[in-house]
């Protein structure tokens, strides 16, 4: 196949003396010698170019003729004209492109689901549905807030699942969590709120959207109990916090029952708002998941939700659960902010109401506990003097090396081995001495946990050889 030339702008200056058809070539030719119409395009037949042009037939068939001559096209019967010509490679105009770093062999980086299991043939079903039932008026523009059947339905979703106090009216459509985090955050920044804590450690996109919105970050510590509550009491200022209460990232902790209690104390006491970001919930494979913040105190607390660790980031859905009080400084922080088209907002409701996504979120529940159960095995036998933590839910846990060990050293290590891997200081804004590493498994495969575990090994190792 080659690229068509058809659309190519071509511009000829009615105000010239010089003949039409010399013009048209000269348009060609440096249409051509630019690099606008590549070597090989096909161009339109002359009556076709004529037309367009409101020219005669003979124009375009001498301006043909004459870069033929020329030898920037060439015609063959029964096929279209094509560009011939091509540019000779100098040395003054060769560029070197910047290196670029190989990608890794073994990602162990956290943060996607296992793409390989992508449903695909749903996701393709569920989008035949849509287009074949799609009332044609809805092809326009989506409304700010999202299409209302997927308003309908996540709610619908987050109620029974989630043990969420949600109506369609409350729900927003987002890209992802990160766009919901900005979109709250330039709301609270409209209330005179100049102030929100993030938990540390924690995802720095997040940090940084709320940053970008205009507030001051202030961070929390996270211990074996979750967010250290008592310690907002500090930050007289803040009035907004962010947490991940169902499963910390990367932690991997779960806010307690008392902790849970203390934080929709500490909202209700300075006129705050919770920013819940239900991460991680839909995979503990220990026990039920633990119901939402947002389901105990709904005028409180504003939950956060997307696709993009269940399905895959590359749909870019997600959800913001907004309290009533709230919904006019959404809309004044949401009016210039883009929304997911709506073919895939509906296609995900589809596959909701199907069922689809339920047995799709069984599936995959199975299919990471057992490959969680082989790392963890592989862990034990190569890396016996390590411990691990946070395993109970997600796809992720903590590694954490033996004392004096440089986790820095080990990354750069596994690196040059083809495995990526990330310290837990890359999520830290307070760095603490503890060597510990975030190892993702929901993008592993599952025959590369243990050559993935044997080169991890070889890193340690060989950082703490070089010490």
């Amino acid at each position: 196949m080659t690229t068509p030339a058809w659309e190519t702008l071509l511009v000829l200056d009615g105000s010239s003396r010089r003949p039409r058809h010399e013009q048209l070539a000269s348009a060609i030719r440096a249409a051509i010698r630019s690099g606008r119409i590549p070597t090989g395009s096909a161009l339109p037949p002359s009556r076709h170019l004529a037309n367009d042009l409101g020219c005669s037939r003979w124009v375009v068939t001498q301006a043909y003729a004459q870069l033929i001559a020329e030898g920037y096209l060439e015609a063959r019967t029964g096929s279209a004209t094509r560009v011939r010509w091509a540019a000779a490679p100098t040395r003054h105009s060769r560029v070197t492109p910047p290196r670029q770093q190989a990608a890794p062999r073994i990602d162990l980086a956290p943060g996607l689901p296992d793409l390989r299991h992508f449903p695909r043939r749903r996701w393709a079903e569920a989008v035949r549905s849509v287009l074949s039932t799609l009332p044609h008026a809805e092809l326009g523009y989506p409304p700010l807030e999202g299409h209302p059947r997927l308003r309908e339905t996540l709610a619908a979703y987050l109620r029974r699942s989630r043990a969420a106090d949600v109506s369609a009216h409350d729900v927003w459509v987002t890209t992802r969590v990160t766009d919901g985090v900005a979109r709250a955050c330039r709301a609270l920044r409209s209330a005179g709120v100049a102030a929100i804590a993030l938990e540390d450690p924690g995802w720095p996109t997040v940090r940084n959207a709320a940053a970008a919105a205009g507030l001051r970050t202030v961070t929390i510590p996270v211990d074996e109990d979750g967010l250290c509550v008592s310690d907002l009491a500090r930050f007289p200022e803040v009035r907004a916090v962010v947490v991940t209460p169902a499963h910390q990232f990367p932690t991997g902790r779960v806010l307690t029952p008392d902790r849970r209690a203390a934080l929709l104390a500490w909202a209700r006491e300075v006129d705050g708002v919770i920013l819940e970001d239900d991460y991680d919930a839909e995979f503990r494979y220990d026990r039920s998941p633990v119901a939402t913040l947002q389901g105990m105190d709904p005028g409180r607390v504003m939950l956060l939700g997307s696709l993009s660790k269940t399905l895959s980031p590359a749909l870019g859905i997600g959800w913001l659960v907004v309290p009533a009080s709230w919904t006019s400084r959404i809309r004044a922080a949401s009016a210039t902010t883009p929304i997911p088209p709506v073919l895939d907002q509906l296609a995900f409701a589809h596959l909701v109401e199907t069922g689809g996504y339920d047995r799709h979120l069984r599936a995959a529940r199975h299919r990471y506990r057992a490959r969680r159960d082989a790392l963890l095995r592989a862990l034990a036998a190569a890396l016996p003097a390590c411990e691990v933590s946070g395993v109970a839910a997600g796809l992720h846990l903590l590694l954490h090396l033996p004392a004096g060990t440089d986790p820095i050293q080990v990354a750069a290590h596994a690196r040059d081995l083809g495995v990526k891997v990330d310290p837990l200081a890359s999520y830290q804004v307070r760095v603490s001495d503890s060597p510990v590493l975030v190892l993702g498994y929901g993008n592993l495969a599952d025959t590369a946990v243990e050559e993935a575990v044997a080169l991890l090994a070889r890193a340690v190792h060989a950082a703490g050889t070089s010490r």
